[in-house]
């Protein structure tokens, strides 16, 4: 996709808007109909403490997204290819994960986006994720699919992150309380934590930005305080919306009304606007699952792109392909809810599998030439992988004995 423009003050322009681009692109992947769901149980459980859950999930987000972005562009490589360098067979297993999650999540992303257009027009979900797949797939028809991309998941995120701070302060949350429970909260749920953290970094997530970046040209140990920059950019936007949404819901919930149990995400617009409220979860639902199907494709396509020249030659059209059997899927089958639950636990592994195989890379001189990994982005690396790990086979395990 497009090679980065360096020269004068056009090349800076060019420089900022491919940083914001990257950045959009992993933070929108992050937050799909699966984050509108989770924030919204989550506040309703801890209440004001989620605030900490959030906290914390940004600090370990930001360590394991730092990481990824900072090794790809110093090997200038893809996570696939890198993790094939450290042990050879590795990157098409991660390669393979990554694919069969992400062509499962994105049958969930393409209901969502149904949904989200049920919801603002009274159509079946079916016809919703039908005409939301063709507006995914225009954007790949394009001739600089890639500027396309970056634009259009920077309006669709920020026109949702605007509507979800306008319920936040329609619904008068307790702000108050919300700031005093981040830091010293009433009760700690670490399956919160660890949940926040995969649905933000796990799987396929934490290396869109960074192999968009690639794709552009922003790579090299010179370019590493921009994509340093990107990286934290990504992971803040997806804090906001986060935050955002803690509040509405906290607002709605302190107030004493319910939610449906159904579609809580959908209550928490409602009881803060009405009728109107509905309409902005509407929008806010198919932004949020549209640009999760673009980033899901993108990425997923992008581990498998350098094992052939045909597949690099036609990913778009393989990006395209991979949209359209997701919404196949979706409209013959509907959600296979027990392939995606299956799915959900092997994701949690592909993480410290992924983020593991880049650290072992970073140490190596023959990947990574001369370059100095700082120490304290290796250790805080390695507890995100020891974190991630352990409560990727605890979730496997109870998954199976369920």
């Amino acid at each position: 996709m497009d090679p980065i423009n360096t020269s004068g003050k056009n090349g800076k322009k060019s420089n900022w808007t491919l940083l914001l681009g990257a950045a959009f692109l992993m933070a929108t992947s992050a937050i799909g109909p699966g984050f509108l769901t989770q924030t919204t149980v989550f506040t309703q459980s801890l209440l004001a403490s989620f605030g900490f859950v959030i906290l914390i999930s940004l600090l370990l987000d930001i360590f394991a997204q730092t990481n990824v972005w900072r090794i790809i562009a110093v090997t200038e490589k893809r996570g696939q290819d890198i993790a094939n360098m450290v042990l050879p067979g590795l990157g098409f297993v991660l390669a393979g994960l990554i694919v069969i999650g992400g062509l499962a999540f994105n049958i969930g992303n393409i209901a969502g986006a149904g949904l989200g257009l049920q919801a603002l027009f009274g159509i079946s979900p079916q016809m919703g994720a039908a005409i939301s797949a063709v507006i995914a797939i225009l954007v790949f028809l394009v001739k600089e699919a890639g500027k396309a991309m970056d634009r259009f998941t920077q309006i669709a995120g920020i026109v949702m992150i605007l509507l979800t701070i306008y319920i936040a302060f329609a619904t008068t949350p307790p702000v108050g309380e919300a700031a005093v429970k981040t830091f010293v909260p009433d009760k700690i749920d670490i399956l919160a934590i660890v949940t926040l953290v995969g649905g933000t970094v796990g799987g396929y997530i934490t290396f869109a930005g960074g192999h968009r970046l690639l794709d552009a040209g922003v790579k090299g140990v010179d370019s590493l305080p921009e994509v340093t920059k990107s990286s934290i950019i990504g992971i803040l936007v997806t804090t906001v919306m986060r935050i955002a949404l803690f509040l509405a819901v906290l607002g709605v919930v302190s107030s004493g009304a319910a939610l449906d149990p159904n579609n809580p995400a959908a209550s928490v617009f409602q009881n803060g606007a009405g009728m109107i409220g509905l309409k902005f979860f509407g929008i806010v639902m198919w932004a949020a699952a549209i640009t999760s199907v673009i980033g899901a494709a993108y990425t997923s396509v992008s581990f498998i792109q350098t094992f052939s020249p045909a597949i690099e030659k036609n990913k778009n059209l393989i990006i395209i392909a991979f949209i359209a059997i997701s919404t196949i899927a979706f409209i013959t089958v509907g959600r296979p809810v027990d392939v995606l639950v299956i799915v959900g636990a092997l994701n949690a592994l592909i993480l410290p599998i992924a983020l593991g195989s880049l650290l072992v890379a970073v140490t190596k001189k023959r990947i990574v030439g001369d370059y100095k990994h700082p120490k304290w982005l290796l250790i805080s690396g390695m507890f995100v992988v020891v974190v991630m790990t352990f409560m990727g086979i605890y979730t496997i395990i109870d998954l199976f004995q369920s």
